[in-house]
């Protein structure tokens, strides 16, 4: 496995990397949902790239980037046993320089949802990840769906900005609890992982019901928030139906739809989402 912390470094090596390419980007702190991207990775390219950059864009000024956990030494060792070629880990430096001014506007589907309650999050995830693709040229990108509203920002970038890679998108990895797989659940005290829990449930939940009983969608809507509220360490951002591709909000139910949920339980902010068809 090579590592490579430069721009230049990594221009350097391209040509003679065989092709294709598969590019996974990351902020470390790895888990199975990574795994399952880096797994998937290593089947359909005969190289994989990773990357390891926690992007100081992406954060609001009242978030967690000094916190936010990393462990370099961990996943380095991860991305050895999963058989990735190169580890691309840059400073925040090498990734924007002095002067640095640019940046990639998403329009409309960076400021709603996610991007209505963290401002200028999708900018910072956009600008971040285009660069990526930029310096790794890679074939095919791949991402977790539990980010949902995110890939839908990605696709649109690559379309809009013919940036020549496919977007894969993989399936959320849940522990044994449903709970989906987060970095920020490192966060969660014993009482507020409990709390947790009934994210994924209210969603799966709302799911059986939806699809035996046809109901409206402010119907199950309402299940899920009545579910969430039962307890009260969890503080509701919002509950939304979206079209799965463009992330259009979807008012009368339709044959797949994503539908995504965000929650604050004591500091902790979490997401989540599950597809309805």
């Amino acid at each position: 496995m090579e590592t490579i912390t430069t721009v230049r470094g990594f221009r350097q090596v391209w040509a003679s990397i065989p092709k294709p390419i598969g590019l996974v980007p990351t902020m470390g702190s790895l888990h199975a949902g990574h795994i399952s991207l880096l797994r998937r990775a290593r089947t359909e390219n005969e190289t994989v790239v990773a990357s390891l950059f926690v992007n100081p864009t992406q954060f609001g000024n009242d978030e967690d980037f000094d916190d936010y956990p990393r462990d370099v030494e961990s996943d380095m060792g991860i991305l050895q046993s999963e058989g990735v070629d190169i580890v691309f880990i840059p400073t925040a430096e090498e990734m924007y320089p002095e002067g640095f001014t640019s940046s990639v506007n998403v329009g409309n589907l960076g400021s709603i949802l996610e991007g209505q309650f963290r401002p200028g999050h999708f900018t910072g995830v956009a600008t971040i990840v285009s660069k990526l693709m930029s310096i790794c040229r890679p074939d095919r990108s791949y991402f977790g769906q539990k980010d949902a509203q995110q890939c839908a920002v990605i696709k649109r970038m690559v379309d809009d900005l013919n940036l020549g890679t496919e977007v894969m998108v993989c399936p959320i990895v849940r522990n044994e609890d449903g709970v989906a797989l987060s970095s920020r659940n490192s966060y969660l005290s014993a009482d507020e992982y409990e709390s947790a829990k009934l994210l994924s449930s209210s969603l799966f939940h709302a799911r059986s019901v939806w699809s035996s009983q046809q109901k409206k969608l402010d119907q199950i809507k309402e299940i899920i928030k009545s579910m969430l509220e039962c307890d009260s360490k969890i503080l509701i951002e919002y509950i939304s139906f979206n079209d799965i591709d463009t992330f259009a909000a979807v008012r009368e139910s339709k044959d797949k739809m994503v539908v995504c949920i965000a929650v604050k339980i004591g500091k902790t902010r979490l997401i989540d989402n599950l597809i309805f068809e």
